[in-house]
C-alpha cells in the first residue's frame, strides 16, 4: 500500500536535524506519526501529501470556532495593520476584560497573559500571598502546565503513584528540583472523604485548592454531583482560596466556563484556548481583594507580551461571536458533540468493542477499557494503550484527526454532515479493530 505521509516523513526527518524529535512540544511527539499541514478551513485541515481531515484536535482545543473564521480573520487583519505590540495599555484590553467580567462569575478583576502555565503560575503565588500559607492542593491526573511547582502527579504510574486514597506526589519530568513537591499535596479526584479528611488535619494550612472542573487532561472526567460543592465548601471553612483551571472548560463547556455550568464559584480560574479562538492568550480573574495584592506591587506580575492587542483582538471577535443569542453557538457545538458521542457509542457496541466515551458534547475522550465507569485518574490507567494508538492511526487513514490521548475536541463549525461522515469512517475503524481481535479459526 502507498505511503500516504511521504512528505510529513520527509519533513519530520529533516526537522530532527534542528528540533528535538522534529517537534516544539514534547506533547507533539506522542503521534503515531507527527504530521506537517499546509491548510485549514472551518473544521478541516490539510496535510503537507494533499491528505485532508476532519479536525477534532483543534490545535489541542483553541479553535472553538474552527479554523479562518471570518470574523476572526477580520479582526487580527485589522488590528494587524495598527499595531503588532505597545508594551503598554490600549483600550482592547479593557473590551476584553469588561466581556469577561460579564460573563464570569468569578471575574471581578482579569488580567492577561500568553500561556496555560503562566496564568497558574499567577494564580497560586496569588494565593499564597492572599492567605500567607504555602501549602497547595493538587488532584491526581490533572495538569496545570509544565513548570516545576505544579508538574506533579499529572501521569504517574500506579507503582509509582502508590496507595490510591493517599497518593505519593510524583515529579513530572528530570530536571525539576525534588523540592517542587515541598508545599504540594496530591489527592484522588472525586473522593470527598478523603479530602475532608485532609482539611480536618491540615486546613489551617491550606492556602488553595487547584483543579480542572472537568478532568479533561486525563480523559475528560467529570465530577461527582456535588464534588465541586464539597471543595467549595471546605476551601471557605478553612480560609483557603478555590482555583478553577478553565484554560480548557473556559468559553467551552458554556459562556462563564464550568464555574458557571456546575453554579460553583472560585475565588481564582485561569482561562487559555478557546479564550481568543486559536490566538497567543490566557488570562487569570478573580476577587477584587485578591488582585489587590498585585495593584500595590506586593505580587510580582509581568510579562512583555500581556495585553497584546492581535491576541486580544482574536479574543474580542471569539467573545462575540460566541456570545450572540445568548450561546446559542456553544449549545450548538454541545449537541454536535453530544450525538458525535452516542453514534461512537453505538458502533463500539455494534463492533464487540469495550469502550467508555467520557467528557461533554465540546471535549470528550475515549477509553478501550472494560471497567463500566471512570470516576478517576486511576481508572483510566486500565485504558488500553495499544488499541488507542491503532485506533488514532486508522482514524488519521479514515481522514479524521484526533489527539494521540483519545481525545476529541467538537467546534462550532462541526455540523450535522461533518458528524454523519465521521460516524460513517468509526464504523469503519471499529471494524478494523475488532477484526484484529477477533480469534481466527
Amino acid at each position: 500500500m502507498t505511503d500516504r505521509w511521504t512528505k510529513s516523513r520527509v519533513l519530520l526527518a529533516r526537522a530532527e536535524k534542528s528540533l528535538p524529535r522534529g517537534v516544539n512540544s514534547g506533547v507533539r511527539a506522542t503521534c503515531p506519526l507527527p504530521l506537517y499541514f499546509e491548510d485549514s478551513w472551518g473544521c478541516h485541515v490539510k496535510d503537507v501529501d494533499g491528505n485532508q481531515y476532519i479536525d477534532y484536535s483543534l490545535a489541542w482545543g483553541p479553535l472553538i470556532l474552527g479554523h479562518r473564521h471570518p470574523k476572526i480573520v477580520e479582526a487580527v487583519r485589522r488590528e494587524a495593520g495598527r499595531a503588532h505590540i505597545y508594551g503598554a495599555q490600549h483600550e482592547l484590553e479593557i473590551q476584553v476584560a469588561e466581556k469577561v467580567q460579564a460573563l464570569v462569575p468569578c471575574a471581578e478583576n482579569v488580567v492577561f497573559a500568553s500561556s496555560g502555565t503562566e496564568a497558574v503560575q499567577l494564580a497560586l503565588r496569588l494565593a499564597r500571598a492572599f492567605t500567607r500559607r504555602n501549602l497547595v492542593v493538587k488532584f491526581e491526573g490533572h495538569y496545570h502546565g509544565w513548570v516545576d511547582s505544579v508538574l506533579v502527579s499529572n501521569h504517574p504510574t500506579a507503582e509509582e503513584a502508590g496507595d490510591a486514597h493517599k497518593p505519593k506526589a510524583v515529579l513530572g519530568s528530570l530536571g525539576q528540583v525534588p523540592n517542587a513537591c515541598d508545599n504540594l499535596i496530591v489527592m484522588p479526584w472525586n473522593d470527598p472523604g478523603v479530602l475532608s479528611d485532609l482539611f480536618r488535619q491540615r486546613g489551617q494550612e491550606i492556602a488553595a485548592v487547584i483543579l480542572e472542573p472537568v478532568l479533561c487532561n486525563s480523559g475528560c472526567l467529570l465530577p461527582d454531583p456535588g464534588y465541586l460543592e464539597v471543595i467549595r465548601d471546605l476551601c471557605s471553612q478553612s480560609g483557603a482560596l478555590l482555583i478553577f483551571d478553565e484554560v480548557i472548560t473556559g468559553f467551552r463547556l458554556s459562556l462563564g466556563g464550568a464555574q458557571e455550568f456546575f453554579k460553583v464559584k472560585p475565588d481564582i480560574a485561569t482561562f487559555g484556548k478557546a479564550l481568543a479562538g486559536g490566538a497567543t492568550l490566557s488570562a487569570v480573574a478573580a476577587r477584587r481583594d485578591v488582585f489587590d495584592l498585585v495593584l500595590d506591587g506586593r505580587v510580582v506580575f509581568g510579562g512583555t507580551y500581556n495585553g497584546n492587542p492581535i491576541a486580544l483582538a482574536s479574543a474580542l471577535a471569539t467573545i462575540e461571536e460566541l456570545s450572540l443569542g445568548g450561546g446559542s453557538l456553544l449549545q450548538q457545538t454541545d449537541r454536535m458533540g453530544q450525538r458525535l458521542m452516542s453514534g461512537i457509542r453505538d458502533a463500539a457496541s455494534r463492533h464487540g468493542l469495550p469502550l467508555i466515551v467520557s467528557g461533554f458534547g465540546a471535549a470528550f475522550a475515549l477509553h478501550f477499557t472494560a471497567k463500566r465507569d471512570l470516576r478517576n485518574y486511576r481508572d483510566t490507567l486500565q485504558d488500553d494503550p495499544h488499541r488507542l494508538r491503532e485506533y488514532v492511526f486508522r482514524a488519521l487513514a479514515e481522514g479524521l484527526y484526533v489527539l494521540p490521548d483519545g481525545r476529541m475536541y467538537v467546534s462550532a463549525v462541526h455540523h450535522e454532515e461533518d458528524i454523519e461522515e465521521t460516524l460513517r469512517a468509526f464504523d469503519r475503524i471499529f471494524s478494523g479493530l475488532a477484526d484484529r481481535t477477533r480469534p481466527r479459526v
